[in-house]
């Protein structure tokens, strides 16, 4: 896929892009919504789905839910930052908003797959990967179950690509495992507030302290590359 035309990583934001993966029943959404709820200033991307709503759902909250002929559209139209073909549908996330709410220091927050996160990190190199992991392959399965949400050949289908999702967590800098709700979520606060306090958006945030306690942005800059 080439890079979305109107795509390019910020250099002048305070925002991160955040980006959590995981295979199916791990947790993660549940732990994203609850993320969301106690992080104000955390903005969730919204992608594009060919797969049906499920119970709850709801249009542009969730997803966008199209049909297939639409996201090959926005697909063709080189719209989407990154899209996987995945458990039988379509996925993507439109690249607009992103930079969009970077640009207004908004921290952006996806949920996407490791594939996803591959092209992301090529447009936003310095993005934040967060892997969650099931305490265990019985766990996992108990939770897909007790969802209700799938038939038993999509549960039987999410069972055998969990293994291949799950051998990519060396992908990523940060891995949760989702064992305690609860600490899981606190694990998740701690990373997103350390990335908060990196030394290229505490410049930005307060370059006017930097320059009067005499260190060299330039220099500031450069070392937070590194």
């Amino acid at each position: 896929m080439s890079a979305p035309n109107n795509t390019a990583e910020p250099q002048d934001t305070i925002g991160n892009v955040i980006i959590i993966a995981a295979p199916s029943g791990a947790g993660k959404s549940s732990l994203v919504n609850a993320l969301l709820a106690k992080d104000p200033e955390l903005q969730l991307s919204i992608s594009c789905t060919t797969r049906p709503p499920r119970p709850g759902e709801k249009e542009a909250e969730h997803y966008y839910f199209v049909d297939t002929s639409e996201f090959e559209k926005l697909r063709d139209n080189n719209e989407l930052l990154e899209w996987a073909f995945v458990h039988g549908n379509y996925y993507g996330t439109p690249a607009g908003p992103i930079t969009e709410q970077l640009r207004a220091g908004k921290d952006v927050l996806l949920e996407i797959d490791w594939q996803g996160a591959r092209q992301v990190k090529r447009f936003f190199p310095h993005a934040i990967g967060i892997f969650i992991l099931p305490p265990s392959i019985e766990a996992l399965e108990h939770r897909l179950r007790t969802r209700g949400q799938d038939s038993e050949s999509v549960i039987t289908r999410r069972l055998l690509a969990a293994g291949g999702e799950m051998a990519h967590v060396t992908e990523f800098p940060y891995v949760i495992i989702n064992k305690d709700f609860n600490v899981a979520l606190n694990e998740l606060q701690a990373i997103i507030q350390a990335s908060r306090l990196r030394t290229h958006a505490q410049i930005l945030r307060h370059t006017q302290l930097f320059s009067q306690l005499g260190i060299s942005l330039s220099d500031s800059a450069k070392g937070s590359e590194e």
